[in-house]
Formats: C-alpha cells, structure tokens, sequence
C-alpha cells in the first residue's frame, strides 16, 4: 500500500510505501519540487516510519527534476531531528542524474553528516544492498 501526495497541478510527486518484506520505508520523489511540497512529504514519510518502528529509510530521487536546495536546512534542522527521535538510523538516498537535484542531495548529505548513517548513491541496488548490510549488522549486535 502506498500513498501519493500530489501536487498543485495534480500530478503525483512523492509515492510514500512502506516494503514488509524488506523492512523499510521507501519514498519516491517525481519531478520539479517546492518547498511546502518538500515539507508535506517528509512529514508525511514520518508516520509509516513512527507506525512501522522503521529504522530504515529508502528515498529515491532518480525522477527529481531541478534543485531542492530551499528546504535542505529545514530537512536537517527540522524534519532528520524529529525522524531520528521517532528511531530513523539509516538514510539510503538514490541520487537523481539531474545535476541541480544532485547538488541538492550532497548539500543534505553534508548537512546531516554525523546526524544518522546516510549515504548517497546512484543506484536503487547498491541503496538496497546497503540497507540490508545495516539490518544484517543490527541483528548481529547483542540487545540490552
């Protein structure tokens, strides 16, 4: 089950599902992005995180158009804060071949370097192999 938000022109941006059987929630962002839209969808990804007791985040922005550095400081001072207290540990971000989207997802990366384990990547594989590599980790580590 997913949800899409969709925008002023009714076109879908942002697919938010969360994948059972991997154990993560997967976000896919689509096309030019705003910044009310930016903070819609990243407080929307909160709840399935919060529901699920996810620690693992997939956020896909091959299909980014253009930049989205006008809510990069309000991601890391605002939105990764909050989705790490809700227990978000491990940021796989699928950077866009876009040149300005990409710039914005090293901006973000740089800004919550130290924060939480994220990594960017250009591929949805390699973002996916990282994430379970993580979850393989975590099952190792003694609880208590």
């Amino acid at each position: 089950m997913s949800t899409d938000l969709i925008n002023g022109f009714g076109n879908v941006y942002l697919r938010i599902s969360y994948d059972a059987a991997s154990r993560w929630v997967c976000n896919e962002w689509i096309g030019h992005q705003t910044y009310i839209g930016i903070l819609a969808g990243a407080d929307a990804c909160l709840q399935p995180l919060q529901e699920h007791h996810c620690a693992y985040l997939l956020n896909d922005n091959r299909r980014v158009i253009g930049p989205w550095d006008h809510a990069v400081d309000w991601i890391v001072s605002n939105w990764a804060p909050r989705a790490i207290v809700q227990g978000l540990t491990h940021f796989a971000n699928v950077v866009s071949p876009e040149a300005l989207a990409a710039s914005s997802a090293h901006s973000m990366a740089l800004g919550l370097h130290g924060q939480l384990q994220m990594h960017l990547f250009d591929d949805a594989e390699a973002a996916q192999e990282w994430l379970r590599e993580a979850q393989r980790q975590a099952q190792k580590r003694p609880t208590g």
